[in-house]
């Protein structure tokens, strides 16, 4: 990929009108609330936008993508980031290594949902937050065909062993919160 193309699709990446839609700031702050979290890992990172949230807000990031020229634009982002080339249903990290996992965007590219799921539960040792396009037509984001309905994605997360399922619709995405149950219960 020459470094013009490269250069113009992080700025659309990170574009201030993205980013508003993106509800960042929110999404961090909805992702953190009523948990204490100092590791997040952040499954397709991209440009790390969402990684250096959580990283402003005193966290310990890592981050996980497909793409390697998007990892090097998360570490230019994120210098105290561990970012490494990986898919979101084979995590390289070990069981309960996060406090909190988060995927942004990236959910509805998944091959197997149950799959990708139980591999963020595997990884997280409380909760796993899920962004997401809504179920529904809109100017931007995938097409309808490509977005997850939201009985989808809370069905599977109950069925993956996520105690609480929590879905909360933001100004243009879906915020899931998926949360684990407490040590000793099942």
């Amino acid at each position: 990929m020459n470094e013009r193309r490269f250069s113009s699709e992080i700025e659309r990446l990170r574009a201030p009108e993205r980013v508003e839609r993106l509800e960042v700031a929110r999404v961090v702050s909805l992702s953190l609330d009523g948990l204490t979290a100092t590791s997040i890992l952040d499954v397709g990172t991209g440009s790390g936008l969402f990684a250096e949230a959580f990283a402003a807000q005193r966290r310990r990031v890592a981050g996980v993508d497909l793409r390697e020229d998007m990892l090097a634009a998360a570490r230019l982002y994120v210098p105290g980031g561990e970012f490494r080339q990986a898919h979101m249903a084979a995590l390289p990290y070990t069981d309960a290594a996060f406090d909190l996992v988060f995927l942004g965007l990236v959910l509805h590219e998944a091959d197997n949902l149950r799959r990708a799921l139980a591999e963020a539960y595997r990884v997280a040792v409380r909760r796993v937050v899920v962004l997401e396009w809504p179920y529904q037509t809109q100017e931007f984001g995938p097409p309808l065909e490509h977005r997850l309905p939201i009985a989808q994605i809370t069905q599977t997360a109950a069925a993956v062993g996520f105690q609480r399922v929590t879905h909360q619709a933001l100004t243009h995405l879906s915020l899931y919160q998926l949360d684990k149950p407490a040590e000793g219960q099942s």
